[in-house]
């Protein structure tokens, strides 16, 4: 026999139950760099709702956090970018953008192999797209990620070089007038 609470929700039939809208995890804390923080902990990284903002509103933000030095931000933005161009010619590119932010979040975190591995991929898919796409020099953002990548690739095979890469130089994304 079940007590019944006045102040309880009256139990839903089965048939309302929605599994395209599960309930949203609520999100863990987070360090400067995007490093999960123990749960409790004060959340250090403070970021917009991405899924709330169009498409051309989390590019410019992406380019700004990028531009920022905040990466993991930039990959996030990103990342949303990615979602939101599904099953378009843009797919690719905005993952490569993402897969960006994320290496070059590595390369910070101090994890040269991360780093090579993702920006290896991200400039095989953003490379794809002519020499300028979405407002960015595609010809001039390579030649910048390849300074870096090569910098993680050639730390990678040293003993002892996680955590101890040399400071990256001010990045940004070079943008062009369309």
């Amino acid at each position: 026999m079940t007590e019944e609470r006045p102040d309880a929700e009256p139990p839903r039939p089965a048939s309302d139950a929605s599994p395209a809208q599960p309930k949203p995890k609520p999100e863990r804390p987070r360090d400067e760099l995007g490093r999960p923080l123990p749960a409790g902990s004060e959340d250090r990284l403070a970021l917009p709702n991405f899924d709330a903002l169009s498409l051309e509103e989390n590019h410019a933000l992406a380019i700004r956090f990028f531009d920022e030095q905040n990466f993991f931000a930039a990959h996030e933005a990103w990342e949303t970018c990615w979602v939101q161009t599904k099953g378009t010619d843009e797919e690719e590119f905005f993952k490569g953008l993402a897969q960006l932010g994320a290496g070059y979040t590595h390369y910070r975190r101090g994890n040269p192999h991360g780093a090579r591995v993702l920006m290896t991929r991200a400039l095989d898919r953003i490379g794809t797209h002519g020499a300028r796409h979405r407002g960015i020099d595609i010809e001039a953002f390579r030649h910048q990620i390849d300074t870096t990548r090569h910098t993680a690739a050639a730390l990678d095979s040293v003993r002892g070089a996680r955590g101890n890469l040399p400071p990256l130089a001010p990045q940004r994304v070079p943008t062009v007038q369309e």
